[in-house]
């Protein structure tokens, strides 16, 4: 049963009214209102990354839902935000993983560069300081989750050098900030090392064979006499 209907003063853009339709029509005919995720996120993205009462309201009416429906969903998962946000996020992981590896001298370097404290936003409106709980990639730790990707291996040097490129337009490499192959070992491989080299060897020999085999060359092919008819 939903709420009453009351104005609201948000209403998504042409082109992410299309995509709200899109992710609506996903799900089968009475189960609707299971889009009420996606359609907060698209939301929050159009809104310079916060949800207003007015923003939930509208998506109620949207999927036919009680208005407190949708609240409970936004107020309950952190990946919603209720107060206008920097452009830019971002989110230093402090869980036991990345605090062992160092996630206290990237939080620092964060606060040191940009001037705030964690939940303060920059004079600039570019960036919002957060604290987060486990990002999952602890393997990588530590972690940071700016917009929507994760920067992983970071320091303070990292981390400073990160959001000087950010704050300068420059394109960042996401992932891994140092060299190493998604979560693959820091140090390289420490098994199945002869059974990688033997691989690489035999992808490589078709490519050296070919190389290194001389050019056949394809003699002519002479035409069979004719034979003579007996007259």
């Amino acid at each position: 049963m939903s709420s009453p209907s009351r104005k609201s003063d948000f209403s998504f853009t042409p082109e992410n009214l299309k995509k709200a339709q899109e992710t609506i029509a996903k799900y089968p005919a009475g189960r609707q209102q299971s889009a009420v995720m996606p359609l907060l996120h698209l939301a929050q993205q159009q809104n310079a990354n916060s949800l207003t009462v007015p923003i939930m309201d509208c998506i109620a009416d949207m999927l036919g839902m009680p208005y407190i429906k949708v609240y409970e969903v936004a107020t309950f998962y952190t990946m919603y935000n209720h107060k206008p946000m920097g452009r830019h996020h971002v989110q230093v992981c402090t869980t036991t993983p990345c605090w062992l590896r160092g996630s206290d001298e990237v939080l620092n370097a964060c606060k040191s560069h940009l001037k705030v404290e964690v939940g303060g936003t920059t004079k600039d409106g570019m960036f919002t300081l957060s604290e987060a709980e486990c990002l999952g990639a602890c393997v990588n730790a530590p972690v940071v989750w700016i917009g929507k990707d994760y920067f992983e291996d970071l320091n303070a040097e990292r981390m400073e050098a990160l959001l000087k490129d950010i704050q300068a337009g420059k394109k960042v490499r996401p992932g891994p900030q140092i060299e190493r192959q998604a979560s693959a070992p820091a140090g390289g491989l420490t098994s199945l090392t002869s059974f990688v080299k033997e691989s690489q060897k035999k992808a490589a020999a078709p490519a050296t064979e070919a190389k290194a085999a001389p050019a056949k060359k394809t003699a002519a092919k002479k035409k069979p006499a004719k034979k003579k008819e007996d007259k």
